[in-house]
C-alpha cells in the first residue's frame, strides 16, 4: 500500500501581497541620468523617487502635504498672510538695526 502525499511548493505573491509590503515598507528608487556630447557634460538629472503609504512617509518625516497650501485643503495661516509677513520683517528689521547700533558703541 502506497501513500501519497501532497507537496506544495513555495506561494506566489500576488500584485496585492506586493504593493501592500511595498506601501508597508516602503520602496526608494534613485539613479542619475548624464548627457554628455564629446566629454562635455550637458544636463544632469538626478531622480530619487519614495513609494510608500501616507502613515509611513510621516513616521519618517516625509509630511510636507500638511503644511503645503496647495495641497493641503485647510485655509491659509494668519502667520502666512502678506501683511503678518510685512509686519514680522519690520519688526526684525528694527532688532536688526538695534543690534547694529549695539555692536557700534563703544
Amino acid at each position: 500500500m502506497t501513500t501519497q502525499r501532497i507537496v506544495q511548493g513555495p506561494r506566489g505573491a500576488t500584485l496585492a501581497d506586493v504593493l501592500d509590503r511595498v506601501l508597508d515598507k516602503g520602496l526608494v528608487v534613485a539613479g542619475d541620468i548624464k548627457i554628455k556630447l564629446l566629454d562635455v557634460e550637458l544636463l544632469t538629472i538626478q531622480v530619487r523617487l519614495v513609494v510608500c503609504s501616507v502613515e509611513k512617509a510621516a513616521e519618517m518625516g516625509m509630511d510636507f502635504w500638511r503644511s503645503d497650501p496647495h495641497l493641503s485643503p485647510r485655509p491659509q495661516p494668519e502667520a502666512l498672510a502678506p501683511e503678518a509677513l510685512t509686519r514680522r520683517v519690520a519688526e526684525l528689521e528694527a532688532v536688526v538695526a538695534k543690534l547694529e547700533r549695539a555692536s557700534d558703541a563703544p
